[in-house]
């Protein structure tokens, strides 16, 4: 008897979730998304928009540091407003109130970033260098984390399930794999240093993901070269209500026996599987997006930085055009204009890259700076090449820390980059290199000669190259080419270059031909 009773029950439990599924969605009282809430950074000196849910034509007040903005929401029942820009600083308390009241309490403004990407942006500040130490030394009220949590999902969604944490060394150890993304709080802590306000990390990322599920629809659909993505998404809607339908059919011819198994006392049929979206996925584009980027947006920032590439390694100079769709998309959805986007060169690795796989992604990499408003770190230098996730986060943080530094908040005394290669001339045997970002001269990181440098004449075949550094320049040769046409640096998975400006700054790996 106990066996049938459960069994029923399990029916009607059943039952009532088809009923959930299929009622509409009731509006309740006025309600925020996850990212506005206590202890949260608002962007200073930019007009921020506040928005939420309630009954369709209900008034909803916003209340902070003296200013009271009211809206009424739409027949759907929402509702958004834009505070007047602020200055850094607080904490202050924000009403938002309609039928019911909700309030926000230590709500600061400052400087807000995105941080996203893939495992080396997710690695939490457990697993970096001096890791006991950078945990317990991570107390800076005035930093707020807020971290996503892995949500793939088929179509846009409006919220995540994550909440505003004053940086502690308890709540630093609040993320996703080994606490909150160390690359991103080392970036955090420089700016709040140096800038000394407020500063909130929005960390939204996944290890082992591509680049593609983070990338709007919209900004595949802008790109002819995308056409085969932007169908795939294109049909993923209808395949998926079809399949809905097809479900909804079978559970249908379903419950009749499930019922006559249960007057019988038999084992109820397993019931139909539900289907699952396909671009609800963390492998399929625009998922990411979907259930990770599109809920955050408009809440405003001051920019992103972005830490990916490792999967999209085959791709080579398409991901040129990836970078371009993904900021283009992101830019288009926040509606910030150009906002600032600072991103790290991954770093070499000698086990999973072929020949010259991972020397085109930096190639293509480097020419995504071309994207305004965007920067670039260089890793060569820290790289641990039998280890694809580098535990020196530390000056990861601190170099895309220098681009905002120098770029966004305009330090003029600060070089943000090391040496990027610009032109070269021939000069009898020899090739002469000139470079953007020398900063206060070009430096051997170890004090031993210039290496990596490789030198190729018309046959194409290159080889081990002398290179002097020359002034601003660098002059490269070698005895077996004597009428030299082209010079690589670094065209290899494994290279580590010693060839920086005199900041520290390495030089990124480049070519002159493209043979």
């Amino acid at each position: 008897m106990d066996r049938l009773v459960r069994s029923r029950v399990l029916m009607n439990v059943v039952l009532v979730a088809v009923l959930l599924i299929a009622a509409p969605a009731a509006v309740a009282d006025v309600r925020l998304p996850h990212v506005i809430g206590s202890n949260m950074v608002l962007q200073r000196d930019m007009a921020v928009p506040i928005w939420g849910w309630a009954d369709p034509g209900e008034e909803v007040t916003v209340k902070i540091a003296g200013q009271e903005v009211r809206v009424k929401a739409d027949e759907k029942g929402g509702w958004i407003v834009r505070l007047a820009a602020m200055p850094a600083g607080g904490p202050h308390e924000m009403t938002v109130a309609g039928k019911n009241t909700v309030q926000l309490a230590n709500v600061l403004v400052g400087e807000v970033w995105v941080a996203s990407g893939q495992s080396n942006m997710e690695m939490g500040i457990s697993q970096v260098n001096d890791a006991e130490k950078e945990i317990a030394a991570a107390d800076y009220p005035q930093i707020r984390l807020f971290d996503v949590p892995k949500v793939a999902a088929g179509e846009p969604v409006d919220d995540v399930d994550a909440a505003w944490l004053p940086c502690s060394p308890q709540n630093i150890m609040a993320g996703t794999w080994g606490g909150f993304s160390a690359a991103a709080y080392f970036f955090g802590r420089e700016l709040h240093k140096e800038l000394k306000v407020p500063i909130g990390l929005i960390d939204s990322s996944w290890g082992g993901t591509r680049i593609e599920p983070w990338t709007p629809a919209e900004a595949f659909a802008d790109m002819p070269m995308f056409k085969e993505i932007t169908k795939q998404v294109a049909q993923a809607a209808p395949n998926y209500k079809k399949a809905l339908a097809d479900a909804v059919t079978q559970f249908e011819a379903w419950l009749p026996k499930a019922r006559q198994a249960l007057d019988a006392g038999k084992t109820i049929p397993p019931p139909p599987a539900w289907p699952k979206h396909p671009l609800a996925s963390e492998g399929q584009p625009t998922g990411l997006y979907n259930g990770m980027i599109h809920p955050l947006a408009p809440f405003a920032i001051r920019g992103a930085i972005w830490y990916q590439g490792e999967s999209n390694h085959p791709d080579g100079a398409k991901y040129t055009d990836m970078m371009k769709a993904l900021i283009g998309g992101w830019r288009k959805v926040w509606d910030e204009g150009d906002f600032p986007f600072y991103y790290v060169q991954i770093a070499p690795y000698g086990k999973i890259y072929k020949e010259d796989m991972l020397p085109k992604l930096w190639e293509a990499q480097t020419a995504a700076m071309a994207i305004p408003n965007t920067g670039m770190i260089v890793t060569t230098d820290i790289a641990e090449l039998n280890d694809i996730h580098p535990k020196n986060k530390q000056d990861v943080g601190k170099r895309l820390a220098l681009w905002a530094l120098a770029k966004t908040y305009g330090k003029q005394d600060v070089v943000c980059s090391g040496p990027l290669y610009k032109s070269m001339t021939i000069e009898g045997g020899k090739v002469r290199l000139s470079f953007d970002y020398v900063g206060g001269g070009l430096a051997a990181r170890d004090g031993e000669p210039l290496n990596w440098f490789e030198i190729a004449g018309e046959d194409h075949k290159f080889v081990k190259a002398d290179a002097v550094i020359d002034g601003p320049s660098v002059v490269v040769s070698s005895d077996k080419v004597p009428v030299p046409v082209a010079v690589r640096l670094s065209w290899s998975q494994i290279a580590q270059p010693n060839l920086m400006n005199k900041e520290g700054l390495p030089a990124s790996p480049f070519r002159t031909d493209q043979w």
